[in-house]
């Protein structure tokens, strides 16, 4: 019969998209997934998001295999291609929701709650954002204390980084031009650095106003991708850190601009961009 699927992308970070409402384990294993991500031998994308039960009083649950089989705790461009693949769900069975409209999504990450748009656009509580060394994981510090402008040596070269969590790790380097980072070579050096051993997200971010950065992205599992959200996330904290920027700003990916707001009343980070759907299709397996 195959698998039926959307394809969905967030600012060029592509998606496969499954129903997985009728049990709450996803329906492909790993390697399942990295086949159809494959972009020679499969459907072509980042990662695979299963819509699965909520679980803990939430209205669904997120899972995701990465296109190397491995399983991040959650994904900010891929939370509103979901939001948006839920939607078309309940439109097909004539229950559509009206807009603006939330769902509350369990995650790997925690409870993630995004909202989507009467512009559609969609806005994502992405909760608060982890600082402490132990939390993120990294060993760069104690494990109480904060990674803030701290010395990283990747291939001889010294680096200062400053390390977040958004429920996924991060670590943001500032470079004066996004254009010269040699992200082929570097990137998998910082993914798998041993002072990260869960590995790591690693963003390099060129400050262009206090209100607009600009941002490449090696994703954890997937490598150099258009656009990432949680990664934008940890951008705008780390750079408010640094005292570069204001609690709000435009974070320009390859993909295209996120808006991201660190609010100062709930500490809670708030990221607003698109979810596009691409086509839809069944896969043989």
């Amino acid at each position: 019969m195959g698998l039926a699927f959307s394809k969905y992308h967030g600012l060029g970070n592509d998606f496969i998209l499954v129903d997985n409402r009728h049990q709450s384990s996803p329906v492909l294993t790993p390697k399942q997934a990295m086949d159809l991500c494959d972009r020679n031998i499969g459907i072509g994308a980042d990662g695979v998001i299963f819509a699965l039960p909520g679980e803990n009083g939430a209205d669904y649950t997120m899972r995701i295999f990465n296109s190397d089989g491995s399983e991040p705790e959650m994904c900010g461009n891929g939370i509103r291609c979901m939001a948006k693949y839920l939607e078309a769900l309940e439109a097909a069975a004539d229950q559509p929701p009206t807009t603006p409209h939330s769902y509350q999504i369990h995650t790997l990450a925690g409870l993630i709650v995004p909202t989507l748009q009467t512009d559609g656009q969609i806005t994502v509580d992405m909760g608060e954002p982890r600082l402490l060394a132990g939390e993120i994981p990294a060993i760069l510090a104690n494990a109480s204390e904060k990674i803030i402008d701290r010395s990283l040596v990747v291939a001889d070269t010294t680096y200062q980084v400053t390390c977040i969590s958004m429920g996924n790790p991060h670590c943001i380097t500032f470079v004066e031009d996004t254009t010269t980072v040699p992200l082929a070579k570097i990137g998998p050096l910082f993914e798998r650095h041993q002072a990260f051993p869960q590995r790591i997200n690693a963003e390099f971010i060129e400050v262009v106003r206090s209100d607009y950065l600009k941002m490449l992205v090696w994703e954890r599992g997937a490598g150099p991708t258009m656009a990432c959200g949680t990664g934008a996330c940890a951008a705008l904290v780390a750079t408010v850190l640094n005292g570069k920027c204001d609690r709000t700003a435009t974070v320009e990916l390859p993909g295209g601009p996120l808006k991201i707001e660190w609010s100062a009343t709930n500490n809670h980070v708030y990221m607003t961009g698109p979810a596009v759907l691409v086509f839809t299709g069944k896969a043989a397996l």
